[in-house]
């Protein structure tokens, strides 16, 4: 596996590879890595076969009471898990190479509409951030395909988004939700819970399975059903951010007619902020 932080010798590498025919793998990650993102490099291996794995803490998406220098960092752990995994190429940009001309008037990327609400709303100007690193990172790869995670649900559908918007080549791909054995999605964040926030937190999901198999089952009540998710999670010492049901394509409040449905909630155990969510179908 190539190690690099310069765009200059990732680009060298990945000649090389075009030149042998090799289909390129884009894995994009800010490091810290846990079984979920090894997962995304599995998927990847399905369809390339030069995978570029990037971990970068990208400062556009953080907002100034966020956890941007205390975020988790693991460069020496995450090499040897992407070696092990079959990365060709980790690519660990420094902030300066990736904006060498600073942030303060860099171009940004903004996807309108599916990025308002939910984590748009708690965030103001994270997915503006994570567009515009993401644009960025497809132009120095040039992809064939680009491997995200349903954790992030809004996310990934901001990216879809600019995609398709953009006309860009790069075909996206959706991993599953990588879980602990009792239902909590894997996170880097989930290191900063202490032991009994930790005790707590698979609750999260919980909730948002109660509501899905209410919703699977026949149950069109959505106000009833958050309402009652909302006051469980409270009562567990949650501190609620947003529960909400939408459609799967456009993230838009559901009519009731709709049958493609997701969950999403984000919400505080301590002083962590987690996101979960699900898709559910009802079937009339």
């Amino acid at each position: 596996m190539i190690t690099t932080d310069s765009i200059q010798t990732l680009r060298a590498a990945l000649q090389k590879a075009r030149g042998q025919r090799k289909r390129i793998g884009l894995v994009p990650t800010m490091g810290n890595l846990h079984e979920g993102h090894i997962s995304l490099l599995e998927m990847a291996r399905q369809e390339s076969e030069f995978i570029v794995t990037s971990l970068f803490v990208n400062p556009l998406q953080f907002g100034p009471q966020e956890d941007l220098q205390s975020y988790p960092r693991t460069p020496s752990a995450d090499q040897k898990a992407l070696s092990r995994a079959g990365c060709s190429v980790l690519f660990a940009p420094s902030v300066k190479e990736m904006y060498p001309d600073g942030l303060r008037n860099h171009c940004s990327v903004i996807v309108p509409g599916i990025s308002r609400g939910l984590c748009g709303d708690s965030r103001p100007g994270h997915f503006e951030g994570v567009a515009t690193v993401v644009t960025k990172l497809f132009n120095i790869v040039q992809p064939d395909v680009a491997v995200f995670g349903q954790k992030d649900y809004q996310q990934l559908a901001v990216i879809r988004a600019l995609t398709k918007d953009l006309n860009l080549a790069t075909r996206i791909l959706a991993a599953p939700t990588i879980r602990a054995p009792d239902g909590l999605a894997l996170s880097s964040r989930n290191g900063y819970l202490t032991p009994a926030e930790r005790d707590i937190a698979p609750l999260l999901h919980r909730c948002i399975r109660q509501i899905a198999d209410a919703i699977e089952q026949g149950d069109r009540d959505f106000p009833s059903l958050i309402k009652d998710g909302k006051n469980m999670l409270e009562q567990a010492g949650f501190r609620l951010d947003y529960l909400e049901i939408r459609t799967t394509q456009t993230l838009e409040m559901p009519a009731q007619q709709d049958k493609s449905l997701v969950i999403l909630v984000a919400a505080f155990i301590g002083n962590t902020r987690l996101i979960d969510n699900l898709e559910c179908c009802w079937f009339s």
